[in-house]
């Protein structure tokens, strides 16, 4: 396996130690499962995106239902 080296603060050390999967995890193990944790397999499409900003939009003028409303319309108690 190829190393190399980084500096960190000690604080995100501190953090890193803190998210081991159990206490004797490698640091490499840690930052690996981080990292694939932040990369979305499946990003939203085009359409999503659009969906997302029109309810954004919605939710600024106030078009927004409570959740009694919502359970009168769907006839749910």
């Amino acid at each position: 396996m190829e190393t190399t080296t980084i500096q960190i603060k000690k604080s995100v050390k501190k953090r890193l130690d803190e998210l081991r999967a159990y206490p004797k995890e490698s640091m490499d193990s840690v930052i690996e499962r981080l990292t694939k944790m932040a990369i979305d397999e499946e990003p939203l499409s085009k359409e999503e995106l659009k969906d997302i900003e029109k309810s954004l939009e919605d939710i600024k003028k106030g078009k927004v239902y409570s959740l009694s409303e919502v359970k009168k319309e769907l006839g749910i108690k």
